[in-house]
């Protein structure tokens, strides 16, 4: 009989799962499973439905859950659908509320459909959308980590991402967020353990850290 814990990872907006590698969790402890996205039915796909899909390739029991930024928001949907035995969230967002004021206005403004996804030819351009305008330097990080380019996935995580409409938190949740996280201000966190100088890749820099604090948890 399999007594380890059993880990569903799931990456953020546009991800590969190999933005999980620097994490070193005890093998004799967890069992790591890592999902990549599946591209939409389509740009009108409910997320829910969606999540749902995404379920269907947890094939353990109360499983954990873990999520990175958009993945946390869908892991949250996953969990739903499922018995989880917990839900991590790392530079994440728990509900709606959390989400900074500057999203919720690009969201009711619709300014977001100006985005033009369809011509993404330099990822340049799109880490820039997505997570800021960051030194060049982290350009070639986003081309090795940013590895699902299609148009319609960018069109519909994009507008799931603003229109996400979670208003209260879900129980058994750990969230764990950088102080330094510029795409979701800590200051609009509660209940979070932080990571101080963490940005909203710190799944990268700081997985030494992330690596404790999953095993503290769920231990």
């Amino acid at each position: 009989m399999n007594s380890k814990t059993h880990i569903y990872f799931v990456p953020g907006l546009a991800a590969s799962s190999k933005i999980f590698e620097y994490l070193k969790l005890p093998k004799e402890t967890f069992e790591l499973h890592f999902l990549e996205w599946l591209m939409p039915l389509s740009e009108n796909e409910k997320i829910e439905d969606y999540a749902k899909r995404m379920a269907q390739l947890v094939r353990e029991e109360n499983p954990v859950l873990i999520g990175v930024s958009f993945g946390g928001i869908m892991v949250q949907e996953m969990s739903k659908h499922l018995n989880a035995k917990k839900i991590i969230l790392i530079s994440s967002v728990k509900n709606r509320n959390e989400l900074p004021k500057r999203l919720k206005v690009i969201q009711k403004t619709w300014v977001y459909k100006l985005f033009p996804s369809k011509s993404i030819n330099n990822i340049e351009d799109f880490s820039k959308y997505a997570f800021g305008d960051f030194a060049k330097k982290r350009v070639k990080l986003y081309k090795e980590y940013l590895s699902v380019r299609n148009s319609n996935y960018l069109n519909w995580a994009i507008y799931n991402v603003l229109h996400w409409k979670q208003k209260k938190t879900l129980k058994n949740i750990i969230h764990i967020h950088g102080t330094e996280d510029h795409v979701f201000p800590i200051k609009h966190i509660k209940n979070c353990i932080s990571i101080d100088k963490g940005t909203h890749v710190m799944i990268l820099n700081k997985a030494n850290t992330i690596s404790k604090i999953i095993t503290q948890v769920l231990n």
